[in-house]
């Protein structure tokens, strides 16, 4: 096991993509801290079922206090952080919308999830991994950045300032030994997605026939690049973004 005895939290775990993040980091002997806005005790009840260590945390990434509340959970239960997935994010449910239409509201609602929420959770996390002399930080960009997806500006957006923003901090904690690299998911049918009228079966085709790899992307499918840099394999990559979508965009 990659990360047996390590801490791991997992923003946007209790369900869809980050669900699978948890899981696959449990299995690799991770004990995961599942933190999201919905209830993430199901997760960590799968995660402990199956003889791993887990706590659900309620967490509003945009909230400073809720990122502190949920650090100090992992702190006080596992007594030290070595890996955070910033995974929470806004996608389901969102429409397409030319950029002109968008509202100041839906604008900043998507920043202070995708992008504040990323630097909330990296600035709460940092003294742990500093003291310790170590630590992971994957963020969860998105390869529609590189793509420059229409209708989704805001969205696209956010997920560009992730990668900005890994890059940046990237350089500012090479000192202390933390590695700061992000994952650029493709379109990936999760369960949050499933059923959904935007995306019949005849736009799932259209999305799947622009990869190299012409089928649906799954979660599954993202599980290993983020063990691989969570994992002691990666020790020496920092401000790189892995797009993981199946040959869709080229960066």
């Amino acid at each position: 096991m990659k990360l047996k005895d390590k801490v791991a939290i997992v923003t946007g775990g209790a369900r869809g993509i980050g669900k699978a993040y948890a899981l696959r980091l449990a299995e690799e002997g991770a004990r995961v801290v599942v933190a999201d806005v919905l209830d993430g005790a199901p997760v960590a009840e799968e995660i402990q079922k199956k003889g791993g260590e887990a706590i659900a945390v309620k967490t509003d990434v945009s909230d400073e206090q809720s990122v502190g509340a949920m650090v100090s959970s992992a702190v006080e239960r596992f007594g030290r952080i070595d890996v955070l997935v910033n995974n929470a994010g806004i996608f389901v449910g969102l429409t397409r919308k030319f950029f002109y239409e968008l509202t100041v509201e839906e604008w900043d609602r998507i920043m202070a999830v995708n992008v504040k929420g990323v630097f909330l959770c990296c600035k709460a996390v940092y003294p742990y991994m500093k003291k310790q002399g170590k630590g992971k930080i994957i963020n969860v960009s998105s390869s529609t950045f590189y793509m420059g997806v229409p209708f989704f500006s805001h969205y696209v957006a956010s997920k560009g300032g992730v990668i900005a923003f890994t890059r940046a901090i990237a350089r500012e904690l090479g000192d202390d030994n933390i590695c700061v690299n992000a994952i650029a998911p493709g379109f990936t049918y999760s369960e949050g997605l499933q059923g959904s009228p935007m995306y019949p079966e005849e736009r799932l085709k259209m999305l799947a026939s622009t990869r190299c790899f012409k089928r649906n992307e799954a979660s599954e499918d993202l599980t290993g690049t983020i063990v691989f840099l969570a994992s002691e394999d990666s020790d020496f990559i920092t401000g790189q973004t892995i797009v993981v979508d199946g040959g869709a965009a080229f960066n």
